[in-house]
């Protein structure tokens, strides 16, 4: 079954920098665009970006401008969000998920990433 496991939260000051780690397993990851979204507490799932099976990608320019950004490595399986210059509004949980520009999660547990000083 489609599995997938986040990894690489954690606590940051402002203005530091997190990088986050998704493995897939269960689906043809190399074929499949993916998502990063996050969820911050009394808040709706927001859409952070997404890439391409090739490597292309596109980010939430009103959330994130160009502070964060997308990777992918299919040879493991495995998507990234590098997040820069962190703000405490970006303290949220961040679930990655198939599809382009997915805005729900897909059953994922995420990881939580707190941005405080």
């Amino acid at each position: 079954q489609v599995q997938l496991v986040e990894s690489g939260g954690g606590l940051v000051q402002p203005g530091g920098s997190l990088r986050l780690a998704c493995h897939a397993s269960g689906f043809p990851f190399s074929e499949t665009s993916m998502s990063w979204l996050r969820k911050a507490p009394g808040k709706v799932p927001e859409w952070v970006g997404s890439i391409t099976r090739d490597g292309a990608s596109s980010m939430n320019w009103n959330s994130v401008k160009d502070r964060f950004s997308i990777s992918r490595d299919n040879a493991k399986d495995t998507l990234f969000l590098q997040m820069d210059n962190l703000a405490p509004e970006d303290t949220a949980v961040y679930f990655c998920a198939e599809g382009w520009v997915t805005r729900s999660p897909q059953g994922s547990q995420g990881t939580q990433v707190t941005v405080s000083s």
